[in-house]
């Protein structure tokens, strides 16, 4: 019996396990790029994904825990934004994913999957965190290349581009 869910704005339903981690549907059944594969044991962060609005880790999350519920992959964070912003029409990127590209956070690109979900689920809890705010925020998200600086910077490019009103 297939599993009905909502991901990145659009109804799937997926024939799987109950029990099948929600990263393998997301890469495998829909073929989203975005959550990776990290540790596997939900302590990276690299394999995170909003869940009606909230970051998870969808490599220990159950398909069974998912249904009926909305799915946001960093692919479908632009609608998401135009969404919570009653945009007539998504960005081409959500402004944390432009401030990430400005700043030049990314390196390998083991971390930037879950940098970006946590980072985007901040900014839409709290438009003007501190320092200290993203910092506890992001604690728990691994970056091998520590590009945690450039990251803290990019978040706080990107509250400012949304106090703006830019992208």
């Amino acid at each position: 019996m297939a599993t009905r869910l909502i991901v990145n704005q659009r109804m799937q339903d997926v024939d799987a396990a109950p029990d099948t981690p929600l990263l393998y549907i997301l890469s495998n059944n829909l073929e989203l790029q975005g959550p990776r594969f990290g540790c596997g044991l939900a302590q990276c962060g690299s394999c995170s994904v909003l869940l009606d609005g909230v970051e998870i880790r969808s490599c220990v999350t159950p398909l069974s825990a998912v249904a009926g519920k909305s799915v946001t992959t960093l692919e479908g964070l632009p609608a998401l934004y135009a969404q919570q912003k009653k945009l007539a029409s998504a960005p081409e990127l959500h402004p944390l994913q432009q401030a990430v590209i400005d700043e030049q956070a990314l390196q390998c690109g083991y971390c930037y999957n879950g940098q970006i979900i946590k980072g985007a689920e901040l900014l839409s809890k709290n438009p003007q965190p501190s320092v200290e705010q993203i910092r506890t925020a992001m604690n728990g998200h691994l970056c091998r290349c520590g590009t945690y600086p450039r990251m803290i910077k990019a978040i706080q490019r990107a509250s400012r581009a949304i106090a703006g009103g830019g992208r």
